[in-house]
């Protein structure tokens, strides 16, 4: 994709998009409803024209060409099975529309089934197909295409969170299987963090950030990514640093930096920050030896995690409980951070060192 837009009338959906997807990689379109990501990815099918911009497969341009022509293979979020065709019909369809001949069919249909263990499903149709079954359909009609690439557009938000878990699994291990080239489109930040090799963060048209899950969850470029990847979401602390470099005031109440800061941040005396720090590094302790304090308001137990929310002045917090005995509603906690684990933002943008 070399700077790619596309414009409805005056709105600019899409601004300036560009990135490479290598050879077998797997590529998440990871953002929030309305980011574009959808868009893009019917763009790369031809189902959408650019306005600007081009696209270019092994090298050569094809933003000019149909979809058929593109040879790519795009899985919806609606399944789009034919219900009076039995699977093995609809996994069969694009090969009889390409005039393969019965022997062809047979074995592409038969390997793909295997692959996707509906093998014992063939001849049922749709309607007898659970939400599960029926992507795994979905998803063999594109593999016996062989393609050369999979497009996938929220592919599982259709089902449950129990299928949805064992359909990453199933991903993966799908595309350890095929080496194929994919670009997947979510909201849902597990499936981007589970599955992406890549993963790129649109919000408003643009891209925020490129990376592997462990950038993108560790070193988030600017405070949108910070918000959006992580659950619960990242604390964000926004107030001015004062005239020493150690102090942010948040407008009501003061936090004194010098805990989780190697050195003051003088250079930046007077600007507006945002401090980011992740729950599970924001630690219960006595208020002693805390570096904020606040008023717990709810404690989430979900039996592997217990996560504490509680306000600091008007700012609302997230922190794990770290194991121990949980506080009650309208308790005053400490919590500390190791200096190592916060994450400095001007402008909205990241600040390194």
């Amino acid at each position: 994709m070399r700077g790619l837009s596309k414009r409805f009338g005056a709105n600019e959906v899409l601004k300036n998009i560009s990135f490479e997807v290598a050879d077998g990689e797997f590529c998440i379109l990871l953002g929030p409803s309305g980011c574009g990501k959808s868009t893009l990815l019917r763009i790369i099918a031809g189902l959408e024209g650019p306005t600007d911009g081009e696209i270019a497969i092994d090298a050569q341009r094809v933003d000019h060409l149909a979809p058929r022509e593109r040879d790519i293979a795009f899985v919806f979020q609606s399944y789009a099975l034919y219900p009076h065709m039995t699977v093995f019909d609809n996994l069969a369809f694009a090969l009889r529309l390409r005039r393969a001949g019965a022997v062809e069919i047979t074995a592409k249909v038969t390997e793909a089934a295997r692959l996707l263990e509906i093998q014992d499903l063939l001849e049922r149709k749709p309607q007898a197909l659970s939400g599960g079954q029926r992507q795994r359909v979905a998803l063999g009609r594109a593999i016996v295409r062989q393609p050369k690439i999979f497009l996938f557009d929220e592919p599982l938000s259709n089902l449950d969170a129990t299928l949805r878990a064992g359909m990453r699994v199933e991903l993966a291990r799908l595309h350890r299987r095929l080496r194929a080239t994919i670009v997947y489109v979510t909201h849902d930040q597990a499936e981007a963090l589970t599955l992406g090799e890549k993963i790129i963060v649109l919000n408003q048209g643009s891209i925020q950030q490129i990376g592997n899950a462990s950038d993108i969850y560790r070193k988030p470029a600017n405070t949108m990514v910070a918000g959006f990847v992580g659950s619960p979401r990242m604390n964000l602390l926004d107030g001015r640093l004062d005239d020493t470099g150690r102090h942010l005031d948040c407008g009501g109440f003061s936090i004194d930096l010098t805990p989780v800061l190697e050195t003051a941040l003088l250079r930046l005396a007077g600007d507006f920050l945002t401090i980011g720090v992740r729950p599970e590094h924001l630690r219960p302790t006595s208020e002693d030896q805390s570096w904020i304090r606040g008023e717990v308001d709810m404690v989430e137990d979900l039996g592997s995690d217990q996560f504490i929310y509680l306000h600091s002045g008007d700012i609302g917090l997230i922190a794990r409980s770290g194991g121990q005995s949980l506080p009650q509603p309208g308790t005053i906690i400490g919590l500390q951070v190791a200096p190592s684990e916060v994450h400095l933002f001007r402008n909205g943008k990241r600040l390194e060192g």
